[in-house]
């Protein structure tokens, strides 16, 4: 499957002994973009077209959640990775990708949580014979912050941070604070720094749609998103 994250998903339903219970765990739900089948965003889903690399490091259950954007990222690059995340027994196969010479590990996190000598500012250091991979820590904010303190296996990769121009649209979630944003959005200031704007515009494209279909479902944030898409958020 190309979205690593969907299958990640299916890996670990696989493997669960139990049924997967959560809230709105009722709501028929279309497989693929596990929305609720009247709302079904599939018709949407674009050709992956990004050469960068994306590997998702995801806390415990995220993969299940129909609000996770990841795998809107997946969807659009052409090379993606998906682990569950371990602090003390990472998968051989995640230790391998990061050594793999092929690519360049870069974590994305914002730069006040990283040592000053493990901060760039841009993919200037990135030879061309390497691909960026990008390391994405997909989780609540408190996920990914232990994420990024616990890994001992990642605390000698360089950190890139994102510093978004605007308060994100995302609203599916209620972040700490006003700059942080989802995953997706992420992912489109990622593509930018990396000068792959055609794939940042289709990502930002992809990711509207999906908040809409999202929010049909969702009636108590159908006044913020009316808010945010008229430009008054």
């Amino acid at each position: 499957m190309h979205n690593a994250i969907l299958a990640l998903r299916q890996r670990e339903l696989a493997l669960s002994t139990k049924p997967f219970a959560a809230r709105g765990g009722k709501v028929k739900r279309c497989q693929r973009c596990l929305l609720p089948v009247p709302d079904c965003m599939c018709a949407h889903t674009p050709a992956p077209m990004a050469d960068a690399a994306f590997l998702f490091l995801m806390a415990k259950g995220e993969c299940y959640k129909p609000s996770n954007t990841g795998r809107l990222i997946a969807d659009v690059v052409k090379t993606n990775f998906a682990f569950t995340w371990q602090r003390l027994e990472p998968q051989q196969a995640l230790l391998d990708l990061l050594n793999d010479a092929r690519y360049a590990p870069i974590i994305i996190f914002p730069h006040e949580y990283a040592e000053p000598a493990r901060c760039i500012h841009n993919l200037d250091s990135v030879p061309d014979s390497r691909t960026p991979l990008f390391i994405m820590l997909d989780g609540t904010w408190r996920e990914a912050r232990r994420m990024f303190r616990k890994s001992e296996y990642l605390q000698h990769l360089p950190v890139l941070g994102v510093r978004p121009v605007a308060q994100s649209d995302y609203l599916l979630r209620e972040a700490a604070h006003d700059y942080q944003l989802c995953t997706a959005e992420v992912g489109v200031e990622v593509l930018k720094l990396a000068g792959d704007t055609a794939s940042a515009d289709a990502l930002t494209r992809y990711f509207k749609v999906f908040r809409r279909s999202y929010l049909k479902g969702k009636p108590h944030l159908t006044d913020k998103n009316e808010q945010a898409e008229n430009g008054l958020m």
